[in-house]
């Protein structure tokens, strides 16, 4: 990790090799942001299952954990999947999830969930990681 502190343009993503490494168990984490289609549908799902994944930029194909990709692909696309309840720190998340875990910064995440960015970066910038929500420094 780098000694430079992230600002409002620093890009973050979630890091799942985080949840590996601090022993989380993410895919029961996972499963339960699921939509109900899909809960029944996964259930008897081995944990780290990998589906086939086409991807639409290259047409190669790839083998991909299938709860995350489900998840990502259709349950984070539903309408209701974040909404202004949501907390922020899972607000955040989820927005991560629905966008496929692309990098965004502090300051689009606070345009895209309409709280300021100084507020997303207080949270998500400081020592303590939440959720795997990490800066990508380089």
């Amino acid at each position: 990790m780098s000694l430079l502190k992230p600002n409002a343009k620093t890009p973050f993503h979630i890091d799942f090799e985080w949840w590996q490494q601090n022993e989380r168990d993410w895919h029961i984490f996972l499963r339960s942001f699921l939509c109900t289609e899909h809960q029944e549908a996964y259930a008897s799902m081995e944990e780290g299952s990998l589906v086939d994944w086409i991807d639409p930029q290259t047409a190669e194909v790839k083998q991909v954990d299938g709860i995350q990709h489900v998840l990502i692909t259709h349950c984070a696309q539903l309408p209701d999947f974040v909404n202004p309840r949501t907390a922020v720190v899972e607000a955040i998340f989820r927005t991560f999830l629905a966008n496929g875990n692309s990098p965004l910064s502090a300051e689009d995440l606070g345009t895209k969930l309409g709280k300021p960015a100084d507020t997303i970066l207080r949270t998500i910038a400081g020592a303590r990681v939440y959720r795997g929500l990490r800066p990508i420094l380089s």
